[in-house]
């Protein structure tokens, strides 16, 4: 007879792996059948070898932009190693190398981007949240704001995010790019709602008890704040924050394909528009990235509340 323990080893083998591994090999059959019966005006829709292949290919080209990049800053250093051997007094010029980024870069710039926005986001809506929970003075202002906004598509937000950046944002050598500042406020104002209501429903809901035990210590507000109304509301917070996360992704993605700005969206809408054999598989290719890195991003923010909160079987899931 099986121990208990080795009864619970197996039945969470099964259930993390092997179960796991089964939906996956089904999904993939069920694609590589489809896609044989799938024709397109660039060909066979492509199957998982065909995706698999291209990610082979678009490393290739990464690791070749990138001797391209280290053969240029090469040859700029050798000709002002020559031109100082020659005038002593030459003050050597480095030139950025200017070739095209590759899948790899639009994969950060997307990441740096989305989480630039995000991090701007939880600055701005957690202490709002925070605020509008225990004030319902503010609440009752604040709310109808919130309520007109909410049902806004981001999308919406970027003609105009687009057009106040340009007006304001106006330096000779900017320190970043403005296609960057359109994509990070787009991504901070779809990441503010859902963070603003979590956080102040949380703190609402506080348990009685605990808001009568700082009263009755006569807790000053700022400690009132860091060890009752966080500790307690963390689980509302998080839940905003990993809901806004995943918007966020989302709407990056389709930022950078409407407005062309760097990153995933750009590069999926290159490929769309490039119409060659290899496209489809190069954007079926980034949507599985696509996917796999929202995946990433929101069992990241789960670990973190595991970490931060005093409630772990309140971050299960």
């Amino acid at each position: 007879m099986l121990s208990a323990n080795v009864k619970k080893i197996i039945s969470d083998f099964t259930r993390w792996v092997v179960v796991p591994a089964i939906g996956v090999l089904v999904f993939m059959l069920l694609w590589s059948a489809a896609a044989q019966n799938i024709d397109t005006s660039l060909g066979k829709f492509p199957g998982p070898a065909a995706v698999w292949e291209q990610f082979g290919t678009l490393y290739d080209e990464h690791v070749t932009e990138r001797q391209k990049a280290a053969d240029f800053y090469e040859r700029q250093e050798q000709r002002n190693a020559e031109r100082v051997a020659k005038d002593p007094g030459y003050e050597p010029k480095i030139r950025a190398y200017t070739g095209k980024e590759t899948f790899l870069d639009q994969i950060v710039t997307s990441l740096i981007t989305v989480m630039s926005g995000f991090l701007l986001a939880v600055a701005i809506a957690v202490p709002l949240g925070i605020a509008v929970g225990l004030s319902k003075t503010l609440n009752a202002a604040v709310n109808p704001i919130v309520q007109i906004f909410k049902p806004v598509s981001p999308l919406a937000w970027l003609p105009l995010v687009t057009m106040v950046v340009s007006a304001l944002y106006v330096s000779p050598d900017p320190m970043v790019a403005k296609s960057f500042l359109n994509s990070m406020i787009t991504v901070t104002l779809c990441c503010l709602w859902p963070m603003v209501i979590n956080t102040s429903v949380g703190v609402a809901s506080i348990d009685s008890d605990l808001v009568n035990v700082s009263k009755v210590l006569r807790l000053p507000a700022l400690t009132h704040v860091r060890k009752i109304v966080l500790p307690a509301s963390i689980p509302m917070i998080f839940t905003g924050m990993r809901l806004s996360l995943g918007v966020a992704w989302m709407v990056l993605i389709a930022a950078e394909m409407l407005a062309q700005n760097p990153g995933l969206g750009k590069f999926v809408w290159d490929e769309f528009q490039n119409g060659s054999s290899d496209s489809l598989a190069r954007i079926m290719a980034a949507v599985l990235v696509i996917g796999f890195i929202g995946f990433l991003l929101d069992r990241g923010m789960l670990q973190i509340q595991r970490f931060v909160s005093w409630d772990k079987s309140s971050a299960d899931r």
